[in-house]
């Protein structure tokens, strides 16, 4: 599991320009998926081969200046506990502020790896301003500029020497997190699949709480259950309950096979919920939709299909994913839930035989080929599944350069129709011939 970096600090400070220049060292996700609510605050970067994710705290705040600084502080409360590393990002410009002196105030306290980052430092007398911020008592400052990018390889260098290594599981069992927003029916989901009540949420959001792991046997196969559990609602609190959902659903879904998404029927398939979709999608694993309480939900016979229309059309382009109508209340379709996620799990370790692979997809390229561009004919070889923990499938070719995204989508369907791979992320790779 990756380490996780959360960007603190005042609004308007450059965070969100920082984020964004990171996550382009690889495929970004802000913005990647039309209608995904605030996807923009989550993405995964590297640096000298170690990944990690990256969440940044800014833009939730609306308000006066008095909950300017009550929300700061909840954010930095709360990047505090579930962070492996934080950026506090400041103002070269504007100089030390007292809203910076607050949030300096919180982290002199933590003994996680804060680094101090002087943004906007883009010219030698920025660089002499930017001396100020040791009076903040957070140690080496690290000057830089979002914008053009100067400075930021050596604080990536830094960080990378702090992030944890990736942690091995402790066994082979496959994991199976369920995930969801507050009050979905999480908890009541793994206690009717276990046949007894477990008392596994806290009352505070915000509390620092590991998952807890059940090992649990169904349809003679050894698993583990992860309940994501340990968040419910405060008074007046709706912003960094939503940022501290997904920090939750960030390290719960990076350590899974395969995600269980359960949400309330009676609210939809809304932001926060297509927020946790795509974290998963974005991380490769296996996801079946779970619709909970179906049965407060007035219902005619069209009710499934168009319940499922809409959330295939928000999901888009990504719809073959399992969506099971459930009520955990009446203990209706629950084991239908389970099996149908263990068999997304065996989708997800699918090989399939290159000859098999080959005799199939060959001619169905050839019957569709890739159109040609500027003139050049592209010829499609050989294709090959990736020995990788999901599926991945390599396509040799003479011109990989002109094959656009929307063939290798093709090739994706083809896949998919010819092979369960129901609920499983793909990627799909042209190489040179």
């Amino acid at each position: 599991m990756s380490g996780i970096v959360a960007i603190v600090g005042r609004p308007n400070v450059g965070k969100s320009t920082l984020f964004n220049r990171m996550i382009q060292r690889r495929e970004a996700i802000v913005d990647s998926v039309s209608g995904v609510t605030r996807d923009r605050h989550y993405g995964k970067s590297d640096w000298n081969g170690k990944e990690f994710s990256l969440i940044d705290t800014g833009g939730y705040v609306v308000g006066s200046e008095d909950v300017f600084e009550k929300e700061i502080d909840r954010q930095v409360e709360l990047a505090i506990a579930e962070a492996d590393a934080i950026f506090f990002m400041v103002d070269a410009e504007t100089g030390i502020t007292g809203m910076d002196q607050d949030v300096a105030r919180l982290l002199r306290r933590v003994e996680k790896p804060v680094f101090l980052v002087v943004n906007k430092v883009d010219n030698v007398k920025r660089q002499e301003d930017a001396v100020e911020f040791y009076n903040l008592g957070l140690g080496e400052i690290y000057p830089i500029s979002s914008i053009n990018g100067s400075g930021t390889g050596e604080l990536l260098d830094a960080l990378v020497e702090v992030l944890p290594d990736a942690a091995l599981p402790e066994d082979d069992l496959p994991r199976f997190a369920v995930v969801g927003r507050p009050n979905a029916g999480k908890s009541s989901f793994i206690n009717a699949l276990l046949g007894e009540e477990r008392y596994i949420v806290t009352d505070v959001a915000g509390t620092t709480r590991d998952s807890i792991d059940t090992t649990y046997n169904r349809f003679g196969f050894d698993f583990k259950l992860v309940d994501t559990a340990g968040i419910r609602r405060k008074a007046k609190v709706k912003e960094d309950l939503e940022f501290y959902s997904v920090m939750r659903s960030v390290r719960t879904i990076e350590h899974s096979d395969v995600c269980l998404l359960l949400l309330d029927g009676t609210r939809g398939f809304d932001g926060q919920v297509q927020n946790i979709f795509w974290l998963a999608h974005r991380n490769n694993k296996g996801i079946v939709i779970l619709v909970n309480k179906w049965d407060l939900v007035e219902k005619d016979t069209n009710s499934v299909k168009e319940y499922t229309k809409r959330i295939k059309e928000v999901i888009s382009p990504f719809t073959d994913v399992p969506i099971l109508f459930i009520s955990v209340k009446n203990k209706q379709r629950v084991l239908k839930a389970l099996e149908t996620a263990v068999e997304v799990y065996q989708s997800r370790s699918r090989r399939i035989p290159t000859s098999k692979l080959n005799d199939i997809m060959l001619p169905i390229i050839e019957r569709r080929p890739p159109p040609a561009t500027k003139g050049k004919y592209v010829k499609i070889k050989f294709c090959t599944q990736l020995p990788t923990p999901y599926p991945q499938f390599a396509f040799f070719c003479n011109l990989p350069q002109y094959v656009k995204d929307p063939y290798k989508r093709f090739l994706e369907n083809q896949l998919r129709e010819h092979f369960d791979f129901s609920g499983v992320p793909m990627s799909i790779f042209m190489r040179k011939k």
